[in-house]
């Protein structure tokens, strides 16, 4: 299944037919029986209710982004995953900039000496601090989730997740041009944690259900198999 209903996350072929140009049905998902993608009939209005609803922590806009848009198999994932990596550790150490200049620890020396540790201090941390939270992760989900982990797609997935829901990280560009307290900083990294959190949720739950449908399938299949042999 390519898609995926943003209710309940269960497979789907296809979100809509289309009759006509700008004349489309939207397809209902056989499990919830809710429209499948309702994002697809806004159009131009679309992406303002996406963010929207990416603020306010709705699953089904994090379905509609990681399954409905944003196309796995995709020759440019690839590209998009390491563009989207570039620009989050670059916030980040824009982010580890700030809170280095509100310790004052930036204007204690001009010395190039004291500039180099200070870059070395950022690069540390960004590294470092974004390595511990995907290695944590992915060593939870190895331990509650066992062997349905461990596939390459599966960390690309992860990672496009988390990605995709640091989107709030944007919110650093602003306090290049207007001056914030530096309390703001970690009020932003606190909403990129708890979107992190549903992003991961929507992927785990949707992860695990559909590898819970498979082991069901090859459960029912052995079973056949073995009593048409003693048959």
């Amino acid at each position: 299944m390519k898609y995926r209903c943003v209710e309940c996350g269960n497979g789907m072929k296809s979100l809509f037919v289309q009759y006509s140009p700008g004349n489309i049905r939207l397809m209902k998902c056989e499990n919830c029986k809710a429209v499948g993608d309702e994002y697809i009939e806004c159009e131009i209005m679309g992406w303002q209710i996406v963010v929207i609803d990416l603020i306010l922590h709705k699953p089904k806009a994090y379905r509609h982004l990681l399954y409905n848009v944003l196309d796995p198999q995709a020759l440019n994932l690839q590209g998009l995953l390491w563009k989207c990596s570039f620009g989050f550790l670059l916030l980040d150490a824009y982010r580890s900039l700030l809170i280095c200049r509100s310790k004052e620890e930036w204007s204690l020396s001009t010395s190039i000496d004291s500039f180099i540790w200070t870059c070395q201090k950022i690069l540390l941390d960004v590294f470092l601090g974004n390595l511990m939270f995907f290695s944590t992760f992915v060593l939870a989900m190895r331990i509650f989730l066992g062997t349905w982990f461990g596939s390459l797609s599966s960390y690309k997935d992860i990672l496009l997740a988390i990605l995709i829901s640091s989107y709030f990280k944007l919110c650093l560009l602003a306090m290049m041009v207007w001056e914030f307290p530096s309390s703001a900083v970690y009020i932003i990294d606190l909403y990129v944690f708890s979107s992190n959190t549903v992003a991961l949720k929507v992927w785990m739950d949707d992860s695990t259900a559909r590898h819970l449908k498979v082991d069901k399938f090859k459960y029912i299949s052995q079973n056949s198999i073995s009593s048409t042999l003693h048959m």
